[in-house]
Protein backbone atom coordinates (compact mmCIF):
# COMPACT_ATOMS: atom_id res chain seq x y z
CA UNK A 1 0.00 0.00 0.00
CA UNK A 2 2.86 2.45 0.98
CA UNK A 3 4.40 1.73 -2.27
CA UNK A 4 1.16 2.10 -4.15
CA UNK A 5 0.39 5.90 -2.50
CA UNK A 6 3.99 6.69 -3.50
CA UNK A 7 4.23 6.20 -7.13
CA UNK A 8 0.29 7.86 -6.84
CA UNK A 9 1.26 10.93 -4.80
CA UNK A 10 4.55 10.91 -7.27
CA UNK A 11 2.62 11.55 -10.42
CA UNK A 12 2.60 7.99 -11.47
CA UNK A 13 6.57 8.57 -11.50
CA UNK A 14 8.28 4.75 -10.78
CA UNK A 15 11.32 6.02 -10.32
CA UNK A 16 10.24 8.93 -7.64
CA UNK A 17 8.23 6.62 -5.86
CA UNK A 18 11.61 4.41 -5.66
CA UNK A 19 13.91 7.47 -4.61
CA UNK A 20 11.48 8.25 -2.15
CA UNK A 21 11.17 4.55 -0.60
CA UNK A 22 14.89 4.21 -1.11
CA UNK A 23 14.02 1.12 -3.58
CA UNK A 24 15.15 0.26 -6.44
CA UNK A 25 12.70 0.71 -9.74
CA UNK A 26 12.35 -3.66 -10.21
CA UNK A 27 11.36 -3.79 -6.35
CA UNK A 28 8.35 -1.00 -7.17
CA UNK A 29 7.18 -2.81 -10.01
CA UNK A 30 7.00 -5.90 -7.94
CA UNK A 31 5.55 -4.73 -5.27
CA UNK A 32 3.02 -2.86 -7.27
CA UNK A 33 2.21 -6.03 -8.98
CA UNK A 34 2.01 -8.28 -5.92
CA UNK A 35 -0.58 -5.88 -4.80
CA UNK A 36 -2.85 -5.82 -7.98
CA UNK A 37 -2.94 -9.91 -7.66
CA UNK A 38 -3.75 -9.31 -4.00
CA UNK A 39 -6.65 -7.50 -4.40
CA UNK A 40 -7.48 -8.99 -7.99
CA UNK A 41 -7.82 -5.22 -10.23
CA UNK A 42 -5.48 -3.59 -11.76
CA UNK A 43 -4.61 -0.15 -10.14
CA UNK A 44 -2.80 1.75 -12.39
CA UNK A 45 -2.25 2.21 -15.90
CA UNK A 46 1.47 1.66 -17.02
CA UNK A 47 3.29 2.76 -19.61
CA UNK A 48 7.29 2.41 -19.76
CA UNK A 49 8.36 5.47 -18.04
CA UNK A 50 4.89 6.15 -16.39
CA UNK A 51 1.70 4.85 -14.65
CA UNK A 52 -1.67 6.26 -14.16
CA UNK A 53 -4.50 5.30 -11.89
CA UNK A 54 -7.35 3.49 -13.21
CA UNK A 55 -11.22 4.03 -11.61
CA UNK A 56 -10.78 1.31 -9.24
CA UNK A 57 -7.34 2.55 -8.41
CA UNK A 58 -8.23 5.80 -8.15
CA UNK A 59 -10.81 4.95 -5.18
CA UNK A 60 -8.51 1.93 -3.64
CA UNK A 61 -5.80 5.36 -3.21
CA UNK A 62 -8.32 6.70 -0.87
CA UNK A 63 -8.62 3.64 1.13
CA UNK A 64 -5.10 3.40 1.82
CA UNK A 65 -4.41 6.74 2.36
CA UNK A 66 -6.86 6.16 5.29
CA UNK A 67 -5.37 2.88 6.43
CA UNK A 68 -1.93 4.08 6.46
CA UNK A 69 -2.70 7.23 8.36
CA UNK A 70 -3.91 4.98 11.60
CA UNK A 71 -1.26 2.69 11.24
CA UNK A 72 1.23 5.96 11.57
CA UNK A 73 -0.82 6.90 14.24
CA UNK A 74 -0.94 3.85 16.30
CA UNK A 75 2.85 3.27 15.72
CA UNK A 76 3.49 7.16 17.40
CA UNK A 77 0.95 6.35 20.47
CA UNK A 78 3.00 3.44 20.96
CA UNK A 79 6.67 5.37 20.56
CA UNK A 80 5.37 8.17 22.63
CA UNK A 81 4.39 5.92 25.56
CA UNK A 82 7.87 4.48 25.62
CA UNK A 83 9.61 7.81 25.58
CA UNK A 84 10.55 9.46 28.72
CA UNK A 85 9.18 12.96 28.86
CA UNK A 86 11.12 15.91 28.74
CA UNK A 87 11.89 19.27 27.47
CA UNK A 88 9.50 21.89 27.05
CA UNK A 89 5.35 21.48 27.29
CA UNK A 90 3.22 24.63 26.85
CA UNK A 91 -0.54 23.75 28.34
CA UNK A 92 -3.58 25.89 28.41
CA UNK A 93 -6.80 26.42 30.23
CA UNK A 94 -9.57 29.00 31.42
CA UNK A 95 -7.95 31.04 34.42
CA UNK A 96 -10.30 29.85 37.25
CA UNK A 97 -10.28 26.18 36.05
CA UNK A 98 -6.32 26.07 35.58
CA UNK A 99 -6.47 27.54 39.06
CA UNK A 100 -8.23 24.84 40.88
CA UNK A 101 -7.78 21.55 38.55
CA UNK A 102 -5.35 22.06 36.52
CA UNK A 103 -2.54 23.53 38.01
CA UNK A 104 -2.64 21.04 41.09
CA UNK A 105 -2.27 18.17 38.42
CA UNK A 106 0.80 19.38 36.38
CA UNK A 107 2.24 19.53 39.75
CA UNK A 108 1.23 15.65 40.22
CA UNK A 109 3.11 15.58 36.66
CA UNK A 110 6.26 17.32 36.91
CA UNK A 111 6.79 15.54 40.34
CA UNK A 112 6.53 11.83 38.37
CA UNK A 113 8.82 13.78 35.14
CA UNK A 114 11.31 15.99 36.93
CA UNK A 115 12.91 16.52 33.57
CA UNK A 116 10.26 18.46 32.01
CA UNK A 117 9.72 22.13 31.73
CA UNK A 118 5.92 23.29 32.02
CA UNK A 119 4.54 26.74 30.90
CA UNK A 120 0.75 26.52 32.16
CA UNK A 121 -1.71 29.56 30.36
CA UNK A 122 -4.53 30.45 32.14
CA UNK A 123 -6.60 32.47 29.45
CA UNK A 124 -10.46 32.67 29.10
CA UNK A 125 -10.08 32.64 25.57
CA UNK A 126 -9.44 30.07 22.89
CA UNK A 127 -6.22 30.00 21.57
CA UNK A 128 -4.74 28.05 17.97
CA UNK A 129 -2.72 25.02 19.76
CA UNK A 130 -0.57 24.58 16.43
CA UNK A 131 -0.20 27.94 15.40
CA UNK A 132 0.65 28.78 19.01
CA UNK A 133 2.86 25.87 19.58
CA UNK A 134 0.97 24.88 22.61
CA UNK A 135 0.95 20.98 23.65
CA UNK A 136 -2.45 20.60 25.10
CA UNK A 137 -5.66 22.34 26.24
CA UNK A 138 -9.28 22.52 28.77
CA UNK A 139 -11.86 23.92 27.04
CA UNK A 140 -15.14 24.43 28.41
CA UNK A 141 -18.51 24.38 25.87
CA UNK A 142 -19.34 23.06 23.09
CA UNK A 143 -16.29 22.02 20.47
CA UNK A 144 -16.36 23.64 17.36
CA UNK A 145 -15.69 21.31 13.95
CA UNK A 146 -11.84 20.84 14.29
CA UNK A 147 -9.05 18.36 13.29
CA UNK A 148 -8.60 18.33 17.24
CA UNK A 149 -8.35 15.13 19.40
CA UNK A 150 -10.81 15.70 22.10
CA UNK A 151 -11.25 13.94 25.43
CA UNK A 152 -13.98 14.30 27.65
CA UNK A 153 -13.13 14.94 31.39
CA UNK A 154 -16.08 16.20 32.61
CA UNK A 155 -18.94 18.95 32.73
CA UNK A 156 -20.25 22.40 34.38
CA UNK A 157 -23.13 24.26 34.63
CA UNK A 158 -24.35 27.62 34.14
CA UNK A 159 -25.66 28.95 37.50
CA UNK A 160 -27.40 32.28 38.59
CA UNK A 161 -26.92 33.52 42.45
CA UNK A 162 -26.32 36.47 44.54
CA UNK A 163 -25.93 36.43 48.03
CA UNK A 164 -28.18 36.09 51.25
CA UNK A 165 -28.09 40.30 51.49
CA UNK A 166 -29.49 41.11 48.36
CA UNK A 167 -31.91 38.20 48.18
CA UNK A 168 -33.56 39.60 51.51
CA UNK A 169 -33.62 43.33 50.46
CA UNK A 170 -34.90 42.60 46.99
CA UNK A 171 -36.80 39.46 47.48
CA UNK A 172 -36.12 35.98 45.95
CA UNK A 173 -36.77 35.50 41.72
CA UNK A 174 -38.76 32.56 40.92
CA UNK A 175 -39.08 32.83 36.87
CA UNK A 176 -36.39 34.30 34.87
CA UNK A 177 -38.54 37.21 33.73
CA UNK A 178 -38.17 38.40 37.39
CA UNK A 179 -34.50 39.73 36.14
CA UNK A 180 -35.83 42.41 34.57
CA UNK A 181 -36.51 44.22 37.85
CA UNK A 182 -33.30 43.33 39.66
CA UNK A 183 -29.67 44.59 39.02
CA UNK A 184 -27.50 42.42 37.71
CA UNK A 185 -23.51 41.77 37.09
CA UNK A 186 -22.10 40.88 34.04
CA UNK A 187 -19.15 38.41 33.57
CA UNK A 188 -18.59 39.12 29.85
CA UNK A 189 -15.95 36.73 29.68
CA UNK A 190 -18.89 34.05 30.23
CA UNK A 191 -21.94 35.90 28.55
CA UNK A 192 -22.45 38.71 26.54
CA UNK A 193 -23.09 41.78 28.75
CA UNK A 194 -27.12 42.38 27.61
CA UNK A 195 -28.80 38.76 28.12
CA UNK A 196 -28.68 35.55 29.63
CA UNK A 197 -30.07 32.26 28.57
CA UNK A 198 -32.16 29.91 30.63
CA UNK A 199 -33.70 26.53 29.73
CA UNK A 200 -36.62 25.95 27.06
CA UNK A 201 -37.70 25.34 23.92
CA UNK A 202 -36.55 27.29 22.38
CA UNK A 203 -33.97 28.67 25.26
CA UNK A 204 -35.05 31.42 26.83
CA UNK A 205 -33.50 34.60 26.76
CA UNK A 206 -33.60 37.39 29.18
CA UNK A 207 -32.29 41.00 28.28
CA UNK A 208 -30.27 42.51 31.21
CA UNK A 209 -29.32 46.13 32.16
CA UNK A 210 -25.97 45.35 34.15
CA UNK A 211 -25.25 47.38 37.35
CA UNK A 212 -21.67 46.08 36.81
CA UNK A 213 -20.21 44.58 33.46
CA UNK A 214 -16.67 42.85 33.74
CA UNK A 215 -14.48 40.89 32.06
CA UNK A 216 -12.81 39.36 35.24
CA UNK A 217 -14.92 36.66 37.09
CA UNK A 218 -13.35 37.53 40.92
CA UNK A 219 -14.44 40.71 40.32
CA UNK A 220 -18.08 39.88 39.36
CA UNK A 221 -17.80 37.46 41.85
CA UNK A 222 -17.05 39.90 44.64
CA UNK A 223 -19.82 42.37 43.54
CA UNK A 224 -22.14 39.41 44.09
CA UNK A 225 -20.85 38.72 47.52
CA UNK A 226 -21.19 42.51 48.50
CA UNK A 227 -24.75 42.33 47.76
CA UNK A 228 -24.37 44.40 44.74
CA UNK A 229 -26.43 42.11 42.50
CA UNK A 230 -27.85 38.88 40.69
CA UNK A 231 -24.70 37.26 38.74
CA UNK A 232 -24.56 34.06 36.18
CA UNK A 233 -21.61 31.97 36.50
CA UNK A 234 -20.01 28.23 35.77
CA UNK A 235 -20.51 25.94 38.81
CA UNK A 236 -16.89 25.36 39.30
CA UNK A 237 -16.18 29.20 40.04
CA UNK A 238 -18.58 29.87 42.92
CA UNK A 239 -19.55 26.05 44.12
CA UNK A 240 -17.16 26.84 47.37
CA UNK A 241 -18.93 29.91 47.82
CA UNK A 242 -22.48 27.90 47.73
CA UNK A 243 -21.55 25.25 49.80
CA UNK A 244 -20.36 28.32 52.22
CA UNK A 245 -23.46 29.72 52.18
CA UNK A 246 -22.28 33.40 50.98
CA UNK A 247 -24.16 32.90 47.80
CA UNK A 248 -26.99 30.91 47.15
CA UNK A 249 -28.52 29.61 43.70
CA UNK A 250 -31.86 30.92 42.30
CA UNK A 251 -33.38 29.87 39.44
CA UNK A 252 -31.82 26.41 39.60
CA UNK A 253 -35.15 25.14 38.27
CA UNK A 254 -34.49 27.26 34.61
CA UNK A 255 -30.45 26.11 34.35
CA UNK A 256 -29.30 25.19 30.65
CA UNK A 257 -28.32 21.77 30.20
CA UNK A 258 -24.43 21.53 31.40
CA UNK A 259 -21.51 22.38 28.99
CA UNK A 260 -18.81 19.98 28.19
CA UNK A 261 -14.92 19.97 29.62
CA UNK A 262 -12.57 18.44 27.01
CA UNK A 263 -9.01 18.23 27.07
CA UNK A 264 -7.95 18.74 23.36
CA UNK A 265 -5.16 18.15 21.27
CA UNK A 266 -3.51 18.04 18.03
CA UNK A 267 -3.93 14.89 15.84
CA UNK A 268 -1.88 12.22 16.75
CA UNK A 269 0.83 12.38 13.70
CA UNK A 270 1.56 16.06 15.29
CA UNK A 271 1.86 14.36 19.14
CA UNK A 272 5.02 14.81 20.92
CA UNK A 273 5.89 12.44 23.64
CA UNK A 274 5.38 15.05 26.62
CA UNK A 275 2.00 15.43 25.14
CA UNK A 276 0.93 11.96 25.01
CA UNK A 277 2.06 11.48 28.16
CA UNK A 278 0.19 14.79 30.05
CA UNK A 279 -2.87 13.46 28.06
CA UNK A 280 -3.03 9.98 29.43
CA UNK A 281 -1.44 10.95 32.93
CA UNK A 282 -4.39 14.08 33.51
CA UNK A 283 -7.66 12.65 31.96
CA UNK A 284 -8.32 10.06 35.18
CA UNK A 285 -7.29 13.06 37.39
CA UNK A 286 -9.23 15.70 35.45
CA UNK A 287 -11.78 13.13 35.82
CA UNK A 288 -11.58 12.45 39.90
CA UNK A 289 -11.80 16.30 40.45
CA UNK A 290 -14.81 17.09 39.02
CA UNK A 291 -17.49 18.64 41.49
CA UNK A 292 -20.50 17.33 42.21
CA UNK A 293 -22.07 20.28 43.96
CA UNK A 294 -23.63 22.29 41.60
CA UNK A 295 -25.15 19.18 40.32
Amino acid sequence: MEVFVKIVEGGGSLTAAADELKMSVPSVVRSLAALERAVGVRLMNRTTRRSSLSDEGREYYERCKHVLAEVEDADAALSARRAEPKGRLRLTAPVMYGRLHVAPVVGEFMAKYPALEVELLLLDHVVDLVEEGIGAGLRIGQLPESTLVAVPVGETRRVTCAAPSYLKRAGILKVPADLGTRATIAFTGLTGASEWSFAGKPAVRIPIRPALRTNQFDVAIDACLRGLGVGQFLCYQVSALLEAGKLKRVLDAFEPAPSPIHVVYPHARLLSPNVRAFVDFAVTRLRARQSASCE
